[in-house]
């Protein structure tokens, strides 16, 4: 259980110091560039993916492509999402992109559905529809734009997971794609700040990217981690990981950034925690 709260803890300190950054003048998209430096070196060193025998006719290097891609843009949607909805709503969110994960598994890979996940996946619609409804009745134009980088966050990052179950699917080992779409993810942010700034960020930039990364990666390490140690009940660590960074944000948000919680935000917080042990007792079942 320790590890499930450790990756907690690293998964809501990385929306922590990105909101607390913007504040302080930092560039959160050279940021989330140099994370991925680091986080490509940690996952090489961690997982000792072996690299040497990849594939070059074999490998899906379009999809590779496309999470590289994907990855740094959702991640600079949830860094604009942070200031712009607050850090309590954008957690919420990109917990519950679980529910369109679900989905695409039912559509996408066939996976069949009993009443419990049924019932979880309604309790998830209807939390990221309360807590878009709460953004939306704030009337500023920061507000309003809030809504649209939740939507990307609750979107994008079930897109993304569902393109790394497929990968998986092609018979690609995770630590092997995990570390392909990183380095990707940094070669691409490096060649668009080139082109478009003529240059690969400011020291300062650098370095607190590279500090973030090695929170993002500890994150996941951490994640998988507490999944192999307690493979015999992955709903624990699944509803566990989910809950305490929802419970974390909500308390950064209250404390920390003096948000406001509101009706309609405070029920689409407990239709999130029902939606995800719902979901959690039916991995379990």
């Amino acid at each position: 259980m320790e590890l499930i709260f450790a990756a907690a803890i690293c998964s809501v300190l990385v929306s922590v110091i990105l909101k607390l950054c913007k504040d302080k003048a930092y560039n959160p998209a050279q940021m989330i560039t140099w994370n991925y430096a680091s986080a490509s070196i940690l996952c090489f060193l961690w997982f000792k993916p072996d690299l040497t025998h990849v594939s070059v006719s074999q490998t899906p290097w379009m999809l590779i492509l496309a999470l590289g891609v994907l990855l740094p843009t959702i991640f600079y949607c949830l860094a604009k999402s942070l200031q712009t909805a607050g850090i309590l709503k954008t957690e919420l969110a990109q917990r519950l992109s679980v529910v369109l994960s679900l989905m695409a598994a039912y559509f996408v890979f066939n996976e069949q559905f009993n009443a419990i996940k049924l019932i979880g996946i309604a309790f998830g619609v209807v939390a990221v529809l309360l807590i878009v409804f709460s953004q939306r009745a704030t009337q500023s134009q920061s507000a309003q734009q809030g809504i649209l980088f939740l939507l990307s966050v609750w979107a994008g990052y079930a897109l993304i997971d569902v393109l790394l179950k497929f990968a998986s699917g092609l018979g690609m080992q995770f630590a092997v794609t995990l570390n392909l779409v990183f380095i990707c993810a940094f070669v691409l942010s490096a060649i668009f700040h080139l082109i478009q700034y003529n240059s690969l960020g400011q020291t300062k930039n650098i370095l607190a990217g590279l500090g973030l990364g090695v929170l993002n990666f500890a994150n996941i390490a951490l994640y998988v981690k507490a999944h192999m140690l307690l493979k015999d009940t992955p709903a624990v660590v699944f509803a566990g990981m989910n809950i305490l960074v929802v419970v974390f944000g909500v308390v950064a948000g209250l404390v920390i950034f003096k948000e406001k919680l509101k009706a309609t935000t405070l029920f689409g917080l407990i239709a999130g925690i029902v939606s995800v042990v719902c979901l959690a007792y039916a991995m379990s079942v």
